[in-house]
């Protein structure tokens, strides 16, 4: 059973409506109601006490994140270094909070809320604190070569013929002599002579030193 809210929690906290599944920022009460608005900002609405509890660390991170991804797909987007950690600003509830998020999400081995922290703190550090980090690109070599592990298929097809062509065809084979022999008995049996052949194989980069 969800516990009902505290009676002295913050406006603008994080919470947990159960009734929706959603998390909104408390903005007061009205009537025996608490009164929830979406993370980012947004139309309020009304959720029963009993629904609501405060958002886990977890929760609190996706809510914010999809808020920030929210106002990138507006065209409000944040060019970023991610090569480095940004470090959370001293004297700075949000950043530490942020920080504090991001550690948790570390501890757990969580990878995917670590980088979403990441993201937020960078966001905020952009709009609140004017830093602003530069996007770093890196050139990596790569080598190109056929990968041993898979074979590659040669296939032809028949392409003989006076309207239609013929559309006969080998199937796929593991070497073009293969083909070539499939070629020269179809040949044989119907005098086709015009064919379309196609090679496939996998290819495998490998970065260079």
């Amino acid at each position: 059973m969800v516990e009902p809210i505290a009676k002295r929690i913050e406006q603008g906290t994080l919470v947990y409506d159960a009734s929706t599944n959603k998390v909104g920022e408390y903005r007061g009460k009205a009537g025996p109601y608490a009164m929830l608005r979406p993370v980012g900002g947004g139309r309020e609405w009304e959720a029963a006490p009993g629904s609501v509890r405060p958002a886990t660390p977890e929760e609190r991170l996706s809510a914010s994140v999809r808020a920030a991804n929210s106002r990138s797909a507006e065209g409000n987007s944040v060019p970023y270094d991610i090569s480095t950690p940004p470090a959370p600003v001293p004297d700075c509830p949000t950043c530490a909070d942020l920080a504090a998020l991001r550690d948790d999400a570390r501890a757990r081995a969580d990878g995917t809320a670590e980088t979403d922290a990441n993201v937020l703190l960078r966001r905020h550090q952009h709009r609140d604190h004017d830093i602003r980090h530069r996007r770093i690109s890196r050139f990596i070599p790569f080598a190109i070569t056929q990968d041993p592990g898979m074979e590659p298929e040669y296939e032809a097809h028949c392409v003989s013929g006076d309207e239609d062509d013929c559309g006969a065809t080998s199937g796929p084979c593991g070497d073009l002599a293969s083909v070539e022999e499939w070629q020269r008995k179809h040949t044989q049996e119907t005098r086709h002579t015009r064919y379309r052949r196609s090679f496939a194989d996998y290819a495998v980069l490998e970065p260079q030193p």
